[in-house]
């Protein structure tokens, strides 16, 4: 993907993640020309690799964008869970089950590592020639003259464009750079993220029950494989992440429920819960997608689904606006999705 680089773009995406590439591929079926920045390139594909431990619970919605985009298909070439029931209870009561045959769908969504996703929209990205992938590098500064940004990256290359888009998470570059503030808070609760193989054949759905302390989850993976989520006080997560695996195992098994079966945990790591939201989403040419705009409780496992939804947003309305021959990249265009997509 790498080309001769030519320093003005319609476009520069900042974060080759899974929401950023995303923006890549749609502008580019777009016709217009991208450059996508990104500090570091996903790792080739193994096959006999374990699970990574970032998950995510992608929803039909999100699915049918990246057939759009022709990046599922590598997806399946590689690993990925159909889920088909959802099923959530508490300790004693209030049992609820979403069942994607009473809802006429095939499959309620798939669990999907992000590192796939990600790889996925890359090799898609590969045919592209309107794509330009400057990596490993990132923005050092931006400024907005003349209604155009001009952006200087990291290795002191300088490039200009119409639109930046900032898809690079939760401590955007852009969102800073741009002066758009935020506000946010940290939960009184951390998450543990533990890849396990089971005894038990896997479970066709994905579960969560509620305790005092917190959630705790199942998500089905391929094979044997599934990833434990486990919610609790920033204290016991911590005194959970310092255990050898032999003691976690225990932990687990007087933790989650019986239906869980045996496991083996193989790799576990562990984050605090945050929520952030961007002052505005929108700005003179720039737009925050995906964590760089908002981030929530993974807990309902929407983050990326939200994100996908940014950027479903925003290529429906720059494909009207090139339609109608309107500014695609205009002040008046972007605020269109700053209203009820990202309510």
């Amino acid at each position: 993907m790498m080309r001769n680089v030519k320093n003005d773009f319609d476009a520069v995406i900042a974060g080759g993640g899974m929401i950023g590439a995303a923006v890549a591929i749609g502008l580019a079926q777009e016709g217009l020309r991208v450059a996508m920045v990104e500090r570091q390139s996903p790792a080739p594909f193994d096959a006999s690799s374990h699970p990574d431990i970032r998950i995510s619970a992608i929803s039909c919605a999100s699915v049918s964008l990246l057939k759009q985009l022709g990046a599922w298909q590598h997806v399946l070439a590689m690993r990925s869970a159909p889920y088909l029931t959802l099923e959530t209870w508490e300790e004693d009561n209030a049992h609820v089950i979403f069942d994607a045959k009473s809802l006429g769908l095939p499959e309620l969504g798939y669990m999907v590592e992000n590192r796939i996703l990600q790889l996925a929209l890359w090799q898609e990205a590969e045919r592209y020639s309107n794509i330009t992938l400057l990596c490993p590098n990132s923005l050092s500064n931006m400024k907005y003259l003349d209604n155009k940004w001009q952006v200087t990256l990291a290795d002191g290359q300088e490039i200009t464009t119409q639109l930046v888009v900032g898809a690079d998470g939760a401590n955007s570059q852009v969102r800073q750079m741009a002066g758009i503030g935020s506000n946010g808070w940290q939960y009184r609760q951390s998450c543990m993220l533990i890849t396990v193989k089971t005894q038990l054949p896997p479970e066709k759905g994905t579960w969560q029950r509620f305790y005092p302390s917190g959630p705790r989850a199942y998500l089905p993976l391929f094979d044997n494989w599934a990833c434990l989520v486990w919610y609790d006080s920033p204290q016991r997560i911590r005194k959970l992440q310092t255990m050898p695996m032999a003691q976690l195992e225990k932990e687990i098994e007087h933790a989650f429920p019986e239906r869980l079966g045996k496991v083996t945990p193989i790799a576990a790591g562990s984050f605090p819960l945050t929520r952030q939201h961007a002052s505005r989403y929108v700005d003179n040419g720039v737009i925050l997608v995906g964590d760089a705009a908002h981030t929530i409780n993974p807990l309902a496992g929407q983050g990326v689904n939200l994100g996908y939804r940014d950027v479903d947003c925003l290529l429906n309305l720059v494909a009207q606006a090139k339609q109608h021959f309107e500014p695609w990249h205009s002040m008046a265009l972007l605020k269109k999705i700053s209203a009820p997509s990202y309510a």
